[in-house]
């Protein structure tokens, strides 16, 4: 009876001041917060609390448990005991975790609050999701290697493992050369701002929104919602496009086909009648001119600009739309035709000249000249 009163009592008094300490953070943290509303930081550590709490009832269980005098539980101290262990330092990497992605963002956040470029504010949340995947890696592989020397056997090959850890070295990175290149490339993309979350690229002819950075692949949205996954080495070995480099404004283009008869002063006036009524026209500029001509028609290019690359689309389109409209219900005349009418004849007198010719090649020569 005595060794289940003391099992209760060290269950008990673990659960409470688990719960009271767990209770008296969340309270601190809320009253920071109320007192520093800039501030994320405070509210964003309030999330790590399940973990605080699991952490703090294992170390309590872990350096109590040897007072229960309960049999069953000193025939397996050792299990017992090696398992809260495991448990604890789970946890603790649990709590680091939370607190560092809790950090690392309520500084992008106020980053982002302070900062009125949209491209600064791109490259670093890009950087900041680098990091945080970094630390949660390093973090976990550190709690893995901690779990495994609490284990005997692990401890004793502890030496022959770090004598032949040269060797092994060498061989994972033999092995892992195109993995390990990824990792490195997703270093340099995070912080040679190369490439950053929200930008729009042009990648294997596909045009699409950059949506996720790891550390070994990149995650690009194209406007039909497909997802293009590329290896990060891609974007550090080969020529791609990005739209948002610079700034986002462009300047696009749109060709329309026409007869040589087509009124191209009245089609400049209709582009910029057409340009005033866009509201994806951003008014920085606009063109209209002939850039090539055909045996048969002429190319008319039309220049709009826009703010950012949707916004380009839609006013290409527009424009388009409108312009062909245009030529087909005032100016019909101006569209492409086919031409079938038959060929016209030479006239007799050049045909019976032709005919005199060749008579007198053949008297004259005695070879009668090819028909046709």
């Amino acid at each position: 009876m005595n060794s289940f009163v003391r099992l209760l009592a060290v269950l008990g008094g673990s659960v409470v001041l688990t719960l009271v300490v767990g209770r008296l953070s969340d309270l601190l943290l809320r009253r920071a917060d109320a007192r520093h509303p800039e501030t994320p930081l405070w509210n964003m550590l309030r999330r790590c609390g399940p973990s605080l709490r699991v952490l703090l009832f294992t170390a309590v269980l872990r350096g109590a448990y040897r007072q229960i005098a309960w049999q069953p539980l000193r025939d397996h101290e050792a299990a017992v005991g090696r398992t809260l262990t495991l448990v604890l330092i789970g946890a603790g990497a649990w709590c680091v975790v939370g607190v560092a992605s809790a950090v690392v963002e309520s500084s992008y956040a106020r980053y982002a609050l302070g900062t009125r470029d949209p491209s600064r504010v791109r490259r670093v949340r890009t950087q900041v999701t680098l990091i945080r995947r970094i630390v949660t890696a390093v973090v976990a592989v550190v709690a893995a290697a901690a779990m495994l020397l609490t284990f005997p056997a692990f401890r004793a090959v502890g030496t022959s493992v770090l004598a032949s850890a040269g060797i092994i070295g060498i061989v994972a990175g033999v092995a892992a050369q195109s993995t390990l290149g990824n990792v490195f490339a997703g270093f340099q993309i995070a912080f040679g701002d190369m490439v950053r979350i929200g930008d729009t690229v042009v990648v294997d002819g596909e045009w699409g929104v950059v949506e996720e950075v790891t550390l070994t692949l990149i995650a690009v949205r194209t406007w039909d919602e497909r997802r293009i996954t590329m290896p990060v080495s891609y974007f550090t070995s080969r020529p791609f496009e990005n739209w948002s480099r610079g700034g986002i404004q462009m300047t696009g283009t749109v060709f329309v086909h026409c007869d040589h008869t087509a009124p191209v002063a009245l089609m400049r006036e209709k582009l910029k009648e057409i340009l005033d009524g866009c509201e994806a026209w951003d008014g920085r500029g606009w063109d209209l001119a002939v850039t090539e001509a055909t045996p048969t028609t002429i190319v008319v290019r039309a220049i709009v600009t826009a703010k950012d690359p949707d916004l380009l689309w839609t006013a290409r389109c527009e424009v388009r739309e409108q312009l062909v409209a245009w030529l087909a219900e005032k100016h019909p005349y101006a569209l492409p035709r086919v031409a079938t009418a038959a060929a016209v004849p030479p006239p007799r007198t050049e045909a019976r000249t032709e005919a005199r010719t060749e008579a007198r090649t053949e008297v004259r020569t005695g070879v009668r000249p090819p028909a046709g």
